[in-house]
């Protein structure tokens, strides 16, 4: 997943009481006031909150006009700055995406990048079918999602986290990929995207030699 730095707490890297520019020219936060390190250990205790099962999961306070039975169909799992999120909620008005990140400044960002849009969309009501949580997807994603729930997933250019001693890591392994399995429906869609080449080929072996995907 694309993860960062361990979170020392749930702020902005600001001042406390002082709110984030926005940018003049698109009313957007700002990037450079939530940076952090670009890498994290996925299998650290990290403080969390999470549901005891997806029953649990409050998705109104994340869509506020979500329908009566509407789940969440499509996750992008470490959703980074969450350019290809906004784009899901373009492409898919009619779908609810969510975005999962572990990096507490960079979910903020993602958050109230949303929450700016869906201001100024409010006549159109645009951007309510997506949102951003900060959770660790490698510990915790049967805790948010039913089973055979998602249509898709994406897993765009996760950490390759090259030194082999940390290949256990990695997003893509055979214990993962059952429980994408399990929250995907029959015909789900995995959708996978790096430039490290050998990355991708631990990918494509991890997900041919298990027995419940095939690839397209």
């Amino acid at each position: 997943v694309a993860t960062g730095g361990q979170a020392q707490d749930q702020s902005h890297n600001q001042e406390p009481g002082v709110l984030c520019p926005t940018s003049a020219v698109t009313g957007l936060p700002q990037k450079r006031y939530y940076r952090q390190r670009a890498h994290s250990n996925p299998i650290a205790d990290h403080s969390f909150d999470y549901p005891a099962r997806p029953e649990d999961v409050d998705w109104r306070s994340m869509y506020p006009s979500i329908q009566q039975g509407q789940q969440v169909s499509f996750a992008d799992i470490g959703c980074g700055y969450g350019g290809f999120l906004i784009t899901l909620g373009e492409m898919f008005p009619e779908k609810l995406s969510i975005g999962m990140e572990i990096r507490v400044k960079v979910s903020d960002y993602v958050v109230d990048r949303i929450a700016a849009l869906r201001r100024k969309g409010a006549d159109t009501g645009a951007y309510q079918n997506v949102a951003c949580l900060r959770t660790n997807a490698m510990k915790y994603l049967p805790n948010y999602f039913a089973k055979g729930q998602l249509e898709k997933m994406f897993f765009l250019y996760p950490d390759p986290h090259f030194k082999r001693a940390k290949h256990k890591w990695r997003i893509i392994n055979q214990a993962l990929l059952s429980e994408y399995a399990y929250v995907l429906r029959k015909g789900g869609l995995v959708y996978t995207m790096t430039d490290v080449e050998d990355l991708h080929k631990w990918i494509v072996a991890h997900m041919e030699e298990h027995p419940l995907y095939e690839r397209l």
